[in-house]
């Protein structure tokens, strides 16, 4: 018997280790069982919606790869024109390429419109479902299958599309990254975001131990490697204005080879050759710690 508490069901056709399901996990239990998601095509909408199937307990709309955010804005519109909206939460969701890349235009329009709308992306950094193909928030030097390493390439070319920045040129509400090896911090920001009037977004770092190569045991440590590298910076901004930032003690702080070394789409790149493509990366990862300020003594 499956306990009443829990919005997203086991049973679900993830795979082993899948990060983008533990996040919406803890996404939607921390959300409530008074919610509506709206979910663009992707991984997550694939593996828990296999007809006639379902790991959802709360309504789940499969809106097409390009339009969530067309369809959360209409959700959400009705429910004000019933004035029922107050009493329930609209969470339009997708992966990074329905975010970031193809669904980027209908997020764009709903955040410029106001829409009280908690949107979240689960970043994997590739379009997984479809064959790890490059995607706008690909990390410089990854091995993809659009971006394959050879003797003359060191895989993608170009850096992560800055989702955090795009959602404060819209006047978001409340903006805010997360990471699952901090279950916690995770919904809380889930809960003050939707006690907010306004447009959310959220952005979740989705490991994907398929697309990556990591150890599916290991996908709390990525996660967390991630963020003790300075790779992915945990911040809040309400009302455009940074109010929390996640300190790294500078005794805790490692170096991004560490978060490379996990990740068989990374190998490459611990390689004497590739050792300019690190170089690059060390100062972005320092651009990271200066802009937020991320080391405490």
């Amino acid at each position: 018997m499956i306990d009443e508490k829990i919005l997203l069901t086991p049973g679900h056709t993830g795979c082993a280790g899948c990060g983008q399901a533990l996040a919406a996990r803890l996404v939607i239990d921390a959300a409530g069982k008074n919610t509506i998601v709206v979910n663009n095509t992707g991984c997550l909408e694939v593996f828990t919606t296999g007809y006639p199937y379902t790991s959802w307990r709360v309504p789940f709309i499969h809106s097409l790869f390009e339009n969530a955010g067309a369809v959360a804005s209409g959700v959400e519109s009705a429910l004000n024109y019933l004035g029922i909206k107050d009493n329930v939460n609209v969470i339009a969701q997708a992966g990074d390429g329905g975010f970031a890349d193809i669904g980027l235009q209908a997020f764009s329009g709903l955040w410029e419109r106001g829409h009280d709308i908690l949107t979240i992306c689960y970043d994997n950094e590739a379009y997984m479902n479809t064959g790890i193909q490059r995607s706008g928030t690909t990390p410089t030097g990854t091995n993809t299958t659009t971006t394959p390493v050879g003797k003359d390439s060191i895989g993608n070319l170009r850096w992560k599309k800055n989702l955090v920045d795009i959602a404060l040129a819209h006047k978001c509400v409340y903006v805010a990254t997360a990471s699952i090896h901090l279950p916690i911090d995770l919904q809380n920001k889930v809960k003050k975001a939707l006690k907010m009037k306004g447009p959310k977004f959220i952005y979740i770092l989705a490991i994907c131990p398929l697309g990556w190569g990591s150890n599916p045991a290991e996908t709390i440590k990525v996660a967390e490697v991630a963020v003790k590298t300075g790779f992915w910076p945990l911040v809040e901004y309400e009302n455009g204005v940074l109010t929390k930032v996640r300190k790294i003690k500078k005794d805790e702080l490692l170096p991004i080879e560490e978060y490379f070394k996990l990740q068989k789409r990374f190998a490459h790149l611990l390689k004497e050759e590739n050792k300019h493509v690190v170089e690059m990366w060390k100062e972005k990862v320092k651009e990271n710690i200066e802009k937020y300020n991320l080391l405490e003594d």
